[in-house]
């Protein structure tokens, strides 16, 4: 069965399209016309060993915000019809990641029902031209369209950049442990309610 998915959004504000294969190999192609969040979502691609490709068109003359929310809005999109009807899927994932000084935990559970707990206490505003705030925007995004429980926490770190890197790589980690399939549980759904 493919778990693969395209997803086009086109706005006002901006035009998306992704495309996701979660059984890929760590590939990526990614032009958001935002460099830092095109590393961000490399990480994610090559720890989570998905095929992705994101492709962007935002008013970034105004700033980042609209694009980089929308991305999360259709990578959410994305997750949620490649998972597809969830029988046999793992469900639940998790992941630490360090990088130096910073270390990172991600949890998820595709339970259907969004909700994001994140806490990041970014060590300053700005990584480069990048406004850190975003961060927490992409991921309100995925988790309202993904339809998953999503728990972000830097545990510590003093410098921004690692700190974002380790969620980021987190994030793909517990992703690929999610989206995992369990041939034990052919054909069920992971839930006793039958249903997610």
């Amino acid at each position: 069965m493919s778990r693969t998915a395209e997803i086009v959004r086109n706005t006002n504000e901006t035009k998306i399209r992704i495309s996701i294969d979660l059984d890929g190999t760590g590939k990526s192609n990614l032009s958001t016309g935002i460099p830092f969040l095109d590393h961000m979502l490399d990480q994610v691609a090559r720890h989570g060993l998905l095929d992705l490709t994101v492709q962007a068109e935002g008013d970034w003359e105004i700033d980042d915000h609209h694009t980089v929310e929308d991305i999360g809005i259709t990578l959410g999109q994305a997750l949620s019809k490649a998972v597809g009807d969830k029988k046999g899927l793992c469900r639940y994932g998790h992941a630490y990641v360090p990088l130096d000084e910073s270390l990172s935990r991600v949890v998820i559970d595709f339970s259907g029902r969004p909700y994001l707990e994140f806490h990041v206490d970014f060590a300053r505003q700005m990584t480069g031209q990048f406004d850190l705030d975003l961060i927490r925007e992409f991921f309100q995004g995925l988790v309202n369209h993904a339809a998953v429980s999503l728990h972000i926490d830097n545990l510590r770190g003093d410098n921004a950049h690692h700190q974002c890197e380790t969620v980021f790589k987190a994030f793909g980690r517990a992703l690929r442990m999610a989206v995992a399939v369990d041939p034990r549980a052919a054909g069920m759904v992971p839930s006793t309610k039958g249903l997610l």
